[in-house]
Formats: C-alpha cells, sequence, structure tokens
C-alpha cells in the first residue's frame, strides 16, 4: 500500500487555522522548471504568495496542486504550483507556521503545472510579496 502524504492537510489546516484568527498565510514556494508563478518575483530559487481569501480568488489547496488567481502589480495572474514545491506556509503577523522537505517530481511527473490546472494569486497591492519574517532561510522546522 502506498503511503499518502499528510503534506496538503497540513497546509490546509495551516492555511484555516491563520484564517481563523485574522492571520495572513504565506506561502513559500521552491521554483524549479517551467512552474506558473509569476518568475518576476523568484528570489533565490523561491516565490514567498500571500494566499489568504483576501488576495486571492478561486484558492484550491488540493491534494496535488495548489491553484488561485492574484494580481501582481494590478495585472492578473493564475497560479499552479505542486504541492511537492511548497516549503513552508505561515503566518505572516506572527511567522508561526510549519516548514517542509521539497518534494521534486516522481517518476513519470512532470514539474510543469497542468494546462488542466490553471489557478492564481492575488496579493492585492502593487508591491511583492514581503520576505520571510526572518529575512532569511526558514527557520521553520519539522517537529516530530
Amino acid at each position: 500500500m502506498q503511503s499518502v502524504s499528510t503534506k496538503p492537510y497540513l497546509i490546509r489546516a495551516i492555511h484555516e487555522w491563520c484564517s481563523d484568527h485574522d492571520f495572513t498565510p504565506y506561502l513559500v514556494v521552491a521554483v524549479r522548471g517551467k512552474m506558473q508563478v509569476p518568475t518576476e518575483y523568484v528570489k533565490n530559487g523561491e516565490i514567498v504568495l500571500n494566499i489568504s481569501y483576501n488576495a486571492t480568488r478561486n484558492l484550491n489547496l488540493g491534494n496535488d496542486y495548489v491553484s488561485f488567481s492574484a494580481r501582481f502589480n494590478g495585472v492578473s495572474r493564475d497560479i499552479t504550483i505542486p504541492v511537492g514545491a511548497v516549503v513552508s506556509i505561515f503566518s505572516r503577523e506572527n511567522g508561526e507556521g510549519m516548514g517542509f522537505e521539497y518534494e521534486g517530481p516522481t517518476d513519470g511527473e512532470q514539474e510543469d503545472a497542468p494546462e488542466s490546472a490553471p489557478a492564481s494569486k492575488d496579493d492585492g497591492g502593487d508591491e511583492p510579496p514581503p520576505s520571510r519574517p526572518s529575512g532569511g532561510r526558514p527557520s521553520l522546522r519539522v517537529v516530530k
């Protein structure tokens, strides 16, 4: 029997926790290959995205992909991210959240976003998303 990843469930749980407490959930994504993200906001191979309900449209936190529509510099963009590329999810206000290991594509799986699952992110402003609270690598760690 194949093991099912808990990662998409934990992402949804942290997103819900942030939303319930009026915190702003941010997603850190390792950008590899031809992902469907605005490349002009990628720094050091990562992009930080505001995935609050106010900043996104049609947010879908699925088991395989995170997808939504968002505005970047006033232009609506569709964003599609493989769940395996999510490095962390955290609250902008207090930095609490969860970090994950990057999971590359499995055999036969493409790293590119599928044509049939478009999504986008809207940060609601003209500014690029802020950097992590620590300003460096994520300080989140997996607790067992």
